[in-house]
This record gives structure tokens, C-alpha cells and sequence, in this order.
């Protein structure tokens, strides 16, 4: 008997995992795709093409009025189908249907804005808030964290399969040193609740699981700041330890800013423009910092010379004079 050939989203699926795409790259090119089909009235994509891709993106640009990187993202998700499933050769250029990136300088905090909305969160946010702002990591870096990433003796985090699928290898600061040592010492009692449970373990990279069956249970790989409860894993099936969510730590800060009563629009992102910057306001090289934040380019780090408060090019204006 012949199998029942896979549906389309399951083979976009199975060829993102199989690539080591991130599991929010493939709910997002899934998505983009769904959309696609249906904009079109269900027309297998088999049966449309270029035009059909134009016509898509020019949709999102007037009607969905997307930002430049939505649009950028359901472009690539669209020619991962054709180019990796459907094995169609898309002819057009899409140069100038896809989007070019937003020019808008980051919003910086103050260092002492900074603190003071640290200061008014709590427990593990204002842990993370630190680890933002003290070690520059994204906050999707931060909640991946695992206890075997942390080296107390020589003051380093290390970021495992940041943007880019990149490791990196970012400072741990002095003053965090005790209270993450308190942290783990409370989250060992959760591990070690976890198992007295018999739960399926941590979420783990791709893969791993299968290499190292045990892994999953052991405490190296607990992740530093767990989700409060267990949840069944997309991938896997599986009911496992996951961590925080990324909007829990939007929401906390989002509150404490309002507190705090500053008017710029903070999101956890902006603790990592800040620590950059504030970087280089302390003369440290630009390579330095560039390799801490794991940019690829340094023109991409190049962005915080211009958001200095004596200017990107050190120029004094004439009426200071």
C-alpha cells in the first residue's frame, strides 16, 4: 500500500529541521507561506510563480502596510519553498520589492535610567534586565541560557547559537557573580523537584536528545531562567521544561518604565543598544564591542557612534564655544 504523500507545511517543516532552522524561523516561514497559499485563493504554489510571488509582496507593502524585515521574512520564507521544496527556479528579481532596512537610530538609555528601572523590577527580571544591560546579550540569548554557560572563574558568558548561528563569548559581570550563585542555588531545588516528578527533561538543541538521551535530565543543561511550568515541546511532542517567555520580560519592563517615568519607548532590545554605546563612551574599541555584541559586520556596530552624546564623528558644535 502507498503512503499518503506528506501535505506541503509538513515537508517545509521537516526540511527547516533537517537544516537546523530555528523553531521561530519555521513557525514564521509556515506562516508566511499559509498566508501566501490563501491570498491566492488556495492555488497549490506548484502552480504559480514569479508573478504570483510579486503580487504577494506588493500586498504586504500597500495593503499590510508590513514592516521592511516582515517583508524581508515572508520573501525568504517564499523562496525556501520554491528553491528547497518545489525545486522551481525563481526567474525575477525581487530587489525592488524587497524591503531596505529602517535607518532609525536605537533609542539609549542613560546609565542612570538604566539602573533606575532595574532597580524596580523584581527577582528573576531584574536578574535578566541585568544580564541585558551588563553583558549585551538579546533577550532571546539571555532566557536560552544554560548553568554549563556561565564561568564564574574567568567572568564569561558564552552564547551558544546566537543570531547568525553563531557562538560567541561575552563578559560576565563582577557585580552579578552572588546573586546568579543565589539564583542556581534555588533552581537546583526546582531540578531536583523536576525529576522526583519523572518530567521528560529541558527542551534541548536540535538533535541533541537523541546524541545524548540523558542530557535533557542533567543540571548543566537546566536552563537558568525555566518557564514556571512544564509544556508540551513542537517539536518533540513531549511535555518538557522550557524557558521563560520572551514577552513575560517585554511586560515586566514595558511596567517598571512607566514607573520609572521615562518617555522613550524600552523594550528589553534596548539594554543591549545601551550597553554598546555606553561601551564606547567609556573609549572602548570598536572591534571590542563588535565582537561582544557578535556582529558580523562592524558597520552594523558603526550604528552607536552616531547616537554618542558628543556625536559620531567627535564634533563639537561651534555655538558650545
Amino acid at each position: 500500500m502507498d503512503k499518503k504523500p506528506k501535505k506541503l507545511l509538513d515537508q517545509v517543516r521537516e526540511r527547516l529541521r533537517l537544516k537546523h532552522y530555528s523553531i521561530r524561523t519555521e513557525q514564521a516561514y509556515v506562516y508566511w507561506i499559509r498566508k501566501f497559499i490563501l491570498f491566492h485563493d488556495k492555488q497549490h504554489p506548484k502552480d504559480m510563480g514569479d508573478q504570483q510571488i510579486g503580487e504577494f509582496l506588493i500586498h504586504l507593502a500597500m495593503e499590510g502596510k508590513v514592516a521592511s524585515s516582515t517583508q524581508n521574512q515572508a520573501l525568504s520564507a517564499l523562496l525556501f519553498l520554491y528553491r528547497e521544496i518545489l525545486h522551481q527556479e525563481i526567474t525575477a528579481s525581487f530587489d525592488t520589492l524587497s524591503a531596505s532596512k529602517s535607518t532609525h537610530l536605537p533609542t539609549v538609555l542613560t546609565n542612570e535610567e538604566a539602573h533606575s528601572i532595574i532597580r524596580l523590577l523584581k527577582g528573576e527580571y531584574q536578574l535578566i534586565a541585568k544580564l541585558l544591560y551588563g553583558a549585551g546579550l538579546r533577550v532571546s540569548e539571555c532566557l536560552r541560557m544554560r548553568v554549563k554557560d556561565l564561568d564564574f572563574d574567568y567572568r564569561t558568558v558564552m552564547v551558544r547559537n546566537g543570531k547568525g548561528a553563531k557562538d560567541r563569548v561575552t563578559v560576565l559581570p563582577e557585580s552579578l557573580i552572588e546573586p546568579i550563585t543565589e539564583h542556581l542555588e534555588r533552581l537546583k531545588l526546582l531540578h531536583a523537584n523536576d525529576l522526583a516528578e519523572g518530567f521528560h527533561g529541558v527542551s534541548m538543541p536540535t538533535a541533541l536528545d537523541r546524541k545524548y538521551p540523558k542530557a535533557p535530565y542533567e543540571w548543566v543543561w537546566y536552563y537558568i531562567f525555566p518557564s514556571k511550568s512544564w509544556s508540551v515541546d513542537p517539536r518533540s511532542g513531549k511535555e518538557l521544561r522550557h524557558h521563560l517567555h520572551p514577552s513575560a520580560v517585554q511586560k515586566a519592563i514595558k511596567r517598571v518604565t512607566l514607573l520609572a517615568g521615562i518617555d522613550k519607548r524600552i523594550t528589553p532590545h534596548t539594554f543591549r543598544h545601551s550597553f554598546a554605546t555606553h561601551l564606547l563612551e567609556r573609549g572602548y574599541d570598536i572591534r571590542t564591542v563588535q565582537e561582544l555584541l557578535g556582529h558580523k559586520d562592524v558597520r552594523t556596530t558603526m550604528v552607536y557612534t552616531h547616537v554618542l552624546q558628543r556625536g559620531g564623528l567627535a564634533v563639537r558644535s561651534p555655538l558650545d564655544d
